[in-house]
């Protein structure tokens, strides 16, 4: 009788995990897996997101999805040894890595313009190597 519970049980221990295990492994982010499109689609996103007025009730919301992005984007091209090569990628990481940065020590806060200037320089700076394919 243990043992038919146990293997009962476990069933539906690795049903449960299955299940749950494959809604984590969805894209919530759509990001395609095209370097070039998904890093236009992200500088795009990030640009709406940082020009939503800081009273603006959507900011939290705004802030929280730049988050997810960053994070995403992060987590899908961070280990592809061909791109840390790119000057497109290296400049994407910096401005990413400055926007969380921003995100996480100061999550009240607006983005100062000075911040919001550097960004905009570096997405600039990134749309210009991706033309020219670095």
């Amino acid at each position: 009788m243990k043992s038919l519970l146990t293997r009962l049980f476990t069933l539906l221990l690795v049903a449960v995990i299955s299940l749950t295990g494959l809604t984590a492994c969805s894209n919530p982010s759509n990001l395609s897996g095209n370097y070039r499109d998904d890093t236009l689609m992200v500088i795009e996103s990030l640009r709406t997101a940082i020009n939503v007025p800081d009273d603006s009730a959507e900011k939290a919301e705004a802030q929280g999805e730049s988050r997810q992005l960053i994070n995403d984007f992060f987590a899908r091209y961070r280990r592809d040894s061909s791109l840390g090569k790119l000057t497109s990628f290296t400049t994407m990481r910096t401005a990413l890595n400055s926007l969380a940065g921003h995100y996480s020590s100061y999550p009240n806060r607006p983005l100062p313009d000075d911040l919001k200037a550097r960004l905009e320089k570096e997405f600039n700076r990134v749309e210009i190597a991706l033309k020219r394919g670095a």
